[in-house]
């Protein structure tokens, strides 16, 4: 694996809520190499999106970041004092929100906005910004971006919000782009559309990428590594090609199994039974345990993440001297998944 532009290790979230301590993110672990793509994916409430704005230190109360270590290029963010992460917000590291709407304050044109990133960051006057955000609206795709600068969110297509978000983003060529949802509510072709601005943007720059998702399809298209997130824990974290060809956890089992495919006969797709459960009701050992086909006796106990000989980083049992039952997990098994 190249050098790492980001070390995340034991990292701990947690909301305090009625004298109770609820655990977002709880002793999460994974790389981001440089120039690569990390995809984060997991079903909703599984520390995701919680995870990325710890990197950003944007946890609000009654959130706060209780441990663990989030290291940006050798920097120890959790230490950095708030002039620091001012400073890098929106610089060295950037982050397309899921929602443009409500994240581009309506009160704004497009090009005010925009003029803020370079003010802030590289002191550009009025004239000098405009101009810079015009070519930026053109960078990503934005027809007549000398009318589209005076006009504010709410006159834009969704597709377009979305497009001025990574423009807003990219601005001042960030090292290291959050995209938690990108392409969220646009339709198909607008997400192809997307997704290839990104890695266009990210080749030419060489910036590195986070992209949180819950569609695998999109992982496997623009990733180079993945990590598998359920109820706040990093369950898998492997290279695309290996977690595609040979998942191990029977969550990421469970993920692929629901997917529709075209390569094999498929009656009906197969769900992972029940849901996640609330934040206050986490079981205490394997979160995953009530909704495993394979859970035995010993899942009441935690797991640790633990490198396999094939490089994936897994959270399971199964694949541990304690296990005494089969070792391995296969996808597309209807025995094993219903």
């Amino acid at each position: 694996m190249s050098e790492n532009i980001l070390d995340i290790n034991d990292l701990r979230t947690s909301f305090f809520v009625e004298g109770n301590e609820i655990k977002a993110v709880d002793g999460v672990t994974f790389q981001v190499p440089k120039g690569k793509t990390l995809g984060i994916v997991g079903e909703s409430g599984s520390g995701k999106s919680i995870s990325a704005l710890s990197i950003l230190q944007l946890i609000e109360n009654p959130g706060k970041i209780v441990g663990g270590s989030i290291n940006f290029k050798g920097e120890e963010l959790t230490k950095a004092k708030n002039s620091r992460m001012r400073d890098i917000r929106g610089n060295e590291i950037s982050m397309i929100f899921q929602e443009p709407m409500t994240s581009l304050n309506p009160v704004y044109t497009i090009g005010q906005q925009l003029r803020e990133s370079y003010k802030i960051h590289e002191g550009l006057g009025k004239k000098e910004g405009t101009k810079r955000a015009i070519e930026m609206l053109e960078l990503v795709g934005i027809p007549s971006p000398e009318k589209r600068i005076n006009q504010y969110p709410y006159e834009l297509s969704g597709g377009m919000r979305q497009r001025v978000m990574i423009a807003m983003a990219l601005a001042c060529k960030p090292e290291l782009l959050i995209a938690d949802e990108p392409t969220t509510a646009l339709d198909v072709t607008i997400q192809a559309q997307i997704l290839e601005l990104i890695k266009e943007l990210q080749d030419e720059i060489g910036m590195s990428v986070v992209m949180i998702t819950h569609d695998l399809g999109v992982v496997a298209e623009t990733c180079d590594y993945v990590a598998v997130m359920y109820c706040g824990k990093v369950v898998e974290y492997a290279d695309v090609e290996t977690l595609f060809a040979n998942p191990k956890h029977p969550y990421t089992v469970g993920l692929l199994n629901s997917l529709p495919r075209h390569d094999v006969d498929q009656d009906e797709l197969v769900p992972i039974k029940g849901n996640v459960p609330a934040p206050d009701e986490m079981p205490t050992g394997c979160r995953f345990a009530p909704r495993c086909p394979h859970a035995s006796d010993i899942c009441s106990k935690l797991p640790g993440l633990e490198t396999q000989e094939d490089g994936n980083d897994v959270r399971c049992w199964i694949y541990t001297e304690e296990w005494d039952g089969e070792k391995g997990v296969k996808v597309y098994d209807r025995e094993s998944t219903t």
